[in-house]
């Protein structure tokens, strides 16, 4: 029997928070499963997922580790989570499987050589299966990839367009995001040969201009100041305004943490240096590592406190609008709503079809803003003029 949906690695911390949102959000009639290598670690989950009042789900054994198990998973759904990280270790088996299986495949990276690599092993198999690949479905990379498609909806058709993107965030990275970031800087060689791979073997748009760029600078409205943020957040959205032409014949995109001090930005900045420098050395890193467990997360309290909120500025062919999207805790709750609303849209809505390696905008768009809206993630037009 095929399932509507699975979710892989869904007894991590983030992996069980996605089982219990999408069990209970799953529409009538829906069906599901959650995967991983332990059965009674499942179970756990299972009856989590009931304790909340969501509807039970199957149990489907698969390991990254087991070829067969493996595809036989993804055979057996149509639509493919991933919470199995750090990706660049553990997860192109599932990207592998998804792409053969003719499948839609989600997950949470930020780990752009993940992605890079994925696209260089399994974009053309999906394209030739019909498979949709659609990586950065959480914190990474929705509210900047939905939210510059939702600005630039607002400006004018067929002119250049400029976004500006400054993000603030109060809460905790996962352990999971902490252990990915180390590993990314510890691949900053591997990841840069990658991304040129990438660069030589893919079609840009003909007759159009996509860039981005940005400057330590003020903040939005000129207020408190702005730090360039090298994520994979802009290269999620300048994928997308390859793909689309709404986005213009021209189209730049600038990417920034915004700060209310000068001081905190220089901590900020130290304290990337000091990360990015102690995860060259193996002893070094190694001990960073045990800062944080994989599986570590914070309490429901420290969660319901957080929050983000993304500003947008965009203008264009004599237009500026400003845009807004916010919402609670980035890192784990509204993580997993981000995830599970994007295996939802692919799962349940008329959402154009699209195969290969593609990102949220292209994939769903409107469609998923809509369910993100109607569960509690808020995108708003501050201005227009």
């Amino acid at each position: 029997m095929t399932v509507d949906i699975t979710l892989f690695g869904a007894t991590g911390f983030t992996g069980t928070l996605t089982a219990v949102y999408l069990g209970t959000h799953l529409p009538e009639g829906g069906t599901w499963a959650v995967a991983g290598r332990s059965a009674a670690k499942l179970q756990d989950v299972v009856d989590e997922v009931a304790a909340a009042g969501g509807v039970a789900p199957e149990v489907v054994l698969a390991d990254v580790s087991d070829p067969a198990s493996m595809r036989a998973m993804a055979e057996g759904t149509r639509v493919l989570i991933s919470t199995v990280g750090p990706y660049v270790q553990h997860g192109d088996p599932a990207v592998k499987a998804a792409a053969e299986a003719g499948i839609a495949y989600v997950d949470l990276t930020g780990e752009p050589e993940f992605v890079d690599r994925t696209w260089l092993a399994h974009h053309e198999t999906a394209v030739r299966t019909g498979a949709t690949l659609v990586h950065a479905c959480g914190f990474d990379s929705i509210p900047y990839d939905l939210g510059v498609l939702f600005t630039v909806e607002q400006l004018p058709e067929g002119v250049p367009l400029d976004v500006k993107g400054y993000i603030r965030a109060g809460g905790t990275a996962s352990g999971g995001t902490y252990h990915s970031a180390l590993g990314a800087f510890a691949r900053i060689r591997q990841a840069g040969a990658t991304a040129k791979q990438r660069k030589a073997a893919e079609a840009r748009p003909q007759g159009r201009k996509i860039r981005g760029g940005g400057t330590i600078g003020r903040g939005a409205d000129g207020k408190g100041w702005a730090l360039p943020l090298p994520t994979i957040d802009p290269q999620v959205v300048l994928r997308s305004a390859r793909a689309l032409e709404r986005y213009g014949p021209e189209f730049s995109y600038s990417h920034f943490a915004q700060f209310k001090r000068l001081p905190m930005l220089a901590g900020t900045v130290a304290g990337a240096g000091v990360l990015l420098a102690g995860a060259q050395l193996a002893p070094t890193r190694k001990a960073l590592l045990k800062l944080r467990a994989q599986g570590d997360g914070p309490s429901p309290e420290k969660r319901a406190s957080s929050w983000f909120k993304l500003r947008l500025v965009g203008e264009g062919g004599g237009k500026r609008v400003v845009t807004q999207v916010s919402g609670g805790d980035p890192g784990y709750d509204e993580t997993a709503k981000m995830l599970s609303e994007s295996a939802l849209c692919l799962a349940f809505d008329d959402v154009p079809k699209v195969a290969g390696q593609t990102t949220t905008a292209v994939a769903m768009g409107r469609p998923l803003i809509d369910r993100l809206q109607r569960n509690g993630i808020a995108f708003e037009t501050l201005e227009s003029r």
